[in-house]
């Protein structure tokens, strides 16, 4: 497609999930395996924009792609994917982002 950009919010969510998973897990590796696994997914949306489900119930235009436990936000623009967040699949999405 073009580029995939991360917007400020994925970028502290995705810092959050790491912190959170080394917290429990006691591991650092186990962290950045997490969330290396996330963030490979951004790729494969940028080849496959459309892959992911329409989530106009969140807001018009926003997809959505589960990634393991987690799920991506995302914007599909003419020359780019644009990640807005990356959540938990367990949180209230639909409340969080109204």
């Amino acid at each position: 497609m073009g580029t995939v950009r991360v917007s400020p919010e994925a970028r502290a969510e995705l810092d959050k999930i790491w912190l959170y998973i080394a917290r429990e897990s006691g591991s650092i590796d186990i962290a950045t395996r997490i969330t290396d696994s996330i963030t490979q997914q951004f790729w494969l949306l940028n080849r496959y924009p459309y892959l992911g489900r329409r989530r106009d119930d969140l807001r018009p235009g926003l997809r959505s792609f589960v990634a393991g436990d987690y799920v991506i936000i995302y914007r599909v623009k003419k020359d780019a994917v644009l990640i807005m967040h990356v959540l938990h699949g367990s949180r209230d999405i639909i409340g969080l982002l109204r």
